[in-house]
């Protein structure tokens, strides 16, 4: 399946708080997971079908494969992938065209004794995605252990479990340097509740595209849900008199006595 054409992204500014939107009118999305294992790789690949292999926001993170690694340089990322930056486009789904958002997190994430430990900004843009792709690179053990505790994050902030949230394995064409096995991402999805997938972002952009796309429609069910439901619960009806009743047998009483 070939994901339909896409208007061209454009850059908007950081998230500093969690704006309301009027439901339905965006899908909103948030990719999370430690540093170096490709988010922003992942997220330009979807927007523009190109592989950054690696940028240098501050420190540094590593792109999404290893293809290129040995050769000439590869292209960096300027302002279009600084972390913590916040990318919207149009998108075609099913018909219709979506706003769709992704907000792009930095890696400052600690994981001590199953506990996460993330920036203010993080928990903002957690309070405010309505999806979610925990992603973690399958050459990065400890980026694979910070998934869980995400995921509790995530679910305190959103208790509903129909908030879609995707596991991601990436980096899948580093088999050499595997360090987390393919079952135990599916083991740890399953435990979960969630999707899991294994993806190379530098080597296939259709199934980084097809997880984006994937994750916009089960947002868009999820606003649809929501919207019926609200429409529902916006139906009260009349609340009837307490003596409507005895009028009713007193009215028909007075009938009765006239016709006698």
């Amino acid at each position: 399946m070939r994901l339909p054409s896409m208007s061209q992204p454009f850059l908007l500014a950081p998230i500093a708080e969690c704006p309301p939107g009027p439901p339905g009118a965006q899908v909103r999305l948030a990719v999370l997971g430690a540093r170096g294992v490709g988010k922003s790789a992942m997220i330009v690949r979807f927007l523009t079908k190109r592989f950054i292999g690696d940028y240098e926001p501050n420190t540094g993170e590593a792109g999404g494969g290893g293809a290129g690694a040995a050769g000439a340089p590869r292209p960096r990322l300027t302002a279009l992938c600084s972390p913590g930056n916040l990318y919207s486009r149009l998108v075609h789904l099913e018909g219709d065209h979506v706003a769709v958002q992704i907000q792009d997190t930095p890696g400052c994430i600690q994981v001590q004794e199953d506990c996460v430990q993330v920036l203010d900004s993080l928990s903002r843009c957690v309070k405010w995605a309505e999806g979610f792709l925990l992603v973690y690179s399958i050459t990065d053990y400890s980026s694979y252990q910070s998934v869980q505790p995400l995921y509790q994050h995530i679910r305190k902030v959103h208790p509903d479990a129909r908030t879609p949230i995707i596991i991601v394995g990436n980096k899948a064409d580093l088999l050499h340097a595997r360090q987390v096995q393919a079952k135990e991402g599916l083991h740890l999805a399953n435990e979960l509740g969630s999707l899991f997938l294994e993806i190379s972002t530098s080597d296939d952009s259709q199934g980084v595209c097809d997880v984006f796309q994937y994750l916009c429609k089960e947002v868009s069910k999820l606003q649809h849900a929501g919207n019926t439901d609200r429409r529902r619960s916006s139906i009260i009806p009349r609340p009837k008199s307490p003596n409507m009743q005895d009028l009713k047998r007193r009215f028909k009483q007075a009938l009765t006595s006239k016709v006698k």
